[in-house]
């Protein structure tokens, strides 16, 4: 009976093996669908591109910039004519402000046909950027008609109705106003914000001096009050023996330099002379680096004077403490002059403070006042200023944006690292800040460009 059994079994398993294996399946796809023209998406993106390049802040800021002096030299010009009126005797005195109001009569005109300039400029740009738009319009909605499945046009109804939502939660829960910031005793309570860009130019010498500074005097000799400064790093954008003089902000924005230069001394770089950057002119007088040592000086304008006052023994100069990012040391910037409300300051660091930030009062006659010491290290933070006796500093975020970051109240000793007040810059880096009490406006000196924000308070 077993032997019935296992003959069958083994005939099965012979059968099996000589049954030949299945043929492999094979799936044909027809696509019905019209290829998708990714030559014709990327041209697009180009011309995107190409658009987005031509129109940038700084087109804009440079009409604004414009009208902003012509706005402020005609009411100085009619003040001028008016009192040309007034002492029309016949003498010299009538003479000399008849050759003034030529003078900014000149002006004036140099500003409108720049100005007229930039405006043609601006509606031809206009004409042309309307007419790619168009062009680019017309040719996205033409590659819409391949998405048959309509995923582009569902990502737009979501994005839609994530920005209603955003919208109903913003109006139920209203962004709550930042806290109290420190501000010391400030006539002008408390700093809040920084507006755009007020003012954008290249000067007199566009793209020629990559380091600098500018602004005005806060405390100007009389007859002064409206006059502008600059100073340029001529050699090889670490010293200068000159500052340059304008008579207005208009001036400055057309590059009429009147009166021009005031010489420190004839040869560049030598004792006394000016090293770095950060400079700053108060009560017609220059406070800078002096050349080749740990000591500011200070040039008097009218004397044409030079004194010093040394700063404490291990402090950093000759580019040892400067001013930094991740990518880029500020050269010669280790000492950081300031002036606000109350005067004169100095920031500067020391090897006993491991490279914290040193901040001191600058005194009349020429002294170092009161000293604070702060937390903050110097080169992790890119520029500083001084409002109302408030140090501020501010950091690298990226090519368009500055963050002013930190702040010490010398009223109070009081630190602050979460300020997060962000300046929407018109070039990567910043050289130069200088506060101007006199109309609460911060000046930068970027790339060989001169900009200016309002800073806002509450």
């Amino acid at each position: 009976m077993k032997l019935h059994v296992i003959v069958p079994l083994c005939a099965l398993f012979s059968l099996t093996q000589q049954t030949p294996s299945r043929d492999k399946c094979v799936c044909e796809l027809t696509h019905s669908e019209k290829a998708f023209p990714h030559d014709r998406l990327s041209t697009v993106e180009d011309d995107a591109s190409k658009c987005n390049s031509n129109i940038t802040p700084q087109k804009t800021v440079e009409l604004e910039s414009l009208l902003l002096g012509l706005e402020k030299r005609l009411p100085q010009l009619e003040k001028d004519v008016s009192e040309l009126k007034r002492e029309d005797d016949g003498q010299l005195s009538s003479v000399l402000s008849l050759l003034v109001v030529e003078n900014e009569l000149l002006e004036i005109k140099q500003l409108i046909n720049r100005l007229n300039i930039t405006m043609l400029g601006h509606q031809r740009l206009t004409t042309n950027t309307t007419k790619e738009l168009d062009d680019l319009r017309a040719e996205m909605q033409e590659l819409e008609t391949y998405d048959t499945m309509q995923v582009v046009k569902r990502q737009q109804d979501n994005q839609n109705l994530k920005r209603d939502l955003d919208q109903c939660r913003n109006g139920l829960y209203p962004t709550a106003q930042p806290t109290e910031q420190p501000h010391g005793h400030c006539p002008h309570s408390q700093f809040r914000n920084i507006s755009g860009p007020r003012v954008y130019t290249a000067g007199e010498y566009p793209g020629s001096y990559k380091y600098g500074a500018w602004g005005r005097d806060p405390k100007p000799a009389a007859g002064k009050e409206n006059w502008h400064w600059m100073v340029l790093l001529t050699s090889g954008n670490k010293h200068s023996n000159y500052v340059r003089f304008y008579s207005s902000l208009s001036s400055l924005i057309v590059g009429v330099s009147t009166p021009g230069n005031v010489q420190i001394h004839s040869s560049n770089p030598t004792t006394n002379t000016i090293q770095g950057p950060n400079v700053v002119l108060y009560g017609d007088a220059l406070y800078y680096n002096c050349y080749n040592q740990d000591a500011v000086c200070r040039f008097n304008l009218t004397t044409k004077g030079v004194t010093t006052v040394q700063l404490p023994k291990g402090t950093r100069f000759n580019s040892k403490g400067n001013f930094c990012h991740l990518d880029e040391c500020y050269a010669f910037t280790d000492l950081d002059l300031a002036t606000d409300e109350s005067g004169v300051w100095v920031i500067y660091t020391t090897t006993q403070d491991f490279g914290n930030i040193v901040l001191s009062k600058v005194e009349e006659p020429l002294a170092l006042g009161q000293t604070w010491r702060t937390s903050v290290y110097k080169q992790a933070v890119t520029n500083t200023f001084m409002a109302c006796g408030v140090l501020y500093a501010t950091r690298y975020v990226n090519k368009d944006t500055e963050e002013i970051f930190y702040s010490f109240d010398t009223t109070t000793g009081e630190e602050r690292f979460n300020l997060g007040i962000f300046i929407n810059k018109m070039s990567s880096n910043i050289y130069a800040l200088n506060y101007s009490p006199v109309d609460q406006m911060l000046h930068a000196y970027c790339d060989s460009y001169m900009v200016s924000y309002k800073i806002l308070f509450s």
